[in-house]
């Protein structure tokens, strides 16, 4: 089978490798739709680790079922997540899923960036799902996503009431912008260097703030005075994450989706945060119930993601999406398709 090995973000070479073997709790999927991630292009996070088949946002097929597998068979629509908690630890007695050692470990074989994965026992047992005819294998790629957006505003307790600023229009920003329009938050604002971004945004129900503008003294004149009362931090430029603070209005919840680069973390006024008595939400990953409730908004159309598809390539052009993503200009959801 064809799988796509990834060295940097311009160097990506396909290679012929066997399809792997199953075990008895395994199964082998046909790959339909794989998306790339932002996360795929953080080179300081992924290039250590090459070479490597990336893809973790997974829609497929089943085409092999591993005798011991009792609740899928061949042919069968799925999702699967390529990392699972073990639901015994402390961890994930805390409802802390995410900082599960085994979430932390396990994964496909080899990645989504490939024609067949083989997903592993614990996967099948807590990290495959049913998709229904109602929604397609693009819109399954956004169920990882999706699920991630979920758990970051439920962790962070955004409610209706809240002012929220999004920093950063890329597919998090976007789909936090409208999982936040859909729940009827008070006002949604946006910010990103990138005007085609930034006009998504716009059509997808958020206010926007131009480059250049000055984003706390638009935030004052816009909100009588008052800053947001959460902001949602979707890049990590370190002149972002310092711009955060000063968006965020006494009381406010900054959450932290995205990372810095090791070593670029700005110097934070603490006593900011504490006088004005800022707290700070993070939220890593998503476990099997996010994900679950993501496929039910996406089935239920409550929130739409197949708008934010802006290319559909090949297995052969993987490169090309890597260079899409990796700009950050004119696309968004790139989804390969093996």
């Amino acid at each position: 089978m064809k799988a796509a090995f990834y060295y940097n973000n311009k160097d990506i070479r396909l290679k012929d490798i066997p399809a792997p073997l199953l075990e008895e709790g395994d199964l082998l999927i046909k790959t339909v739709s794989s998306g790339i991630c932002g996360s795929d292009v953080m080179e300081w996070y992924r290039v250590p680790k090459a070479p490597i088949v990336l893809g973790h946002e997974v829609a497929g097929e089943i085409v092999q079922v591993g005798k011991s597998v009792k609740n899928f068979k061949e042919g069968d629509r799925i999702v699967v997540s390529h990392h699972v908690p073990c639901n015994k630890c402390e961890y994930c007695k805390k409802n802390l899923h995410t900082a599960c050692d085994t979430l932390r470990s396990t994964n496909f074989d080899p990645g989504g960036f490939c024609e067949f994965i083989r997903i592993p026992s614990i996967n099948v047992l807590t990290g495959t799902f049913h998709l229904s005819e109602e929604v397609s294998f693009d819109e399954g790629v956004f169920v990882e996503p999706l699920g991630c957006v979920l758990r970051s505003q439920r962790v962070a307790e955004l409610k209706k009431t809240d002012n929220v600023l999004v920093i950063g229009a890329g597919i998090s920003g976007l789909l936090h912008i409208k999982l936040a329009v859909s729940k009827g938050c008070k006002r949604v604002y946006a910010t990103d260097i990138n005007e085609y971004r930034l006009q998504k945004a716009k059509e997808f129900g958020a206010e926007i703030i131009m480059p250049g503008k000055d984003v706390v003294n638009f935030l004052k004149e816009n909100l009588d005075g008052k800053l947001a009362s959460q902001v949602i931090l979707c890049t990590g430029s370190p002149s972002a994450l310092k711009l955060s603070f000063h968006c965020l209005d006494r009381g406010g919840v900054l959450q932290l989706f995205a990372p810095p680069s090791p070593g670029d973390s700005p110097v934070i006024d603490l006593n900011l945060v504490w006088k004005d008595q800022i707290s700070i939400s993070t939220s890593y990953g998503a476990a099997p119930s996010d994900l679950q409730e993501a496929i039910e908004i996406i089935e239920r159309k409550n929130l739409v993601v197949e708008d934010m598809i802006t290319h559909k390539l090949p297995l052969e052009e993987i490169k090309k999406g890597f260079q899409l993503v990796s700009d950050a200009q004119d696309s968004l959801k790139v989804v390969i398709r093996p």
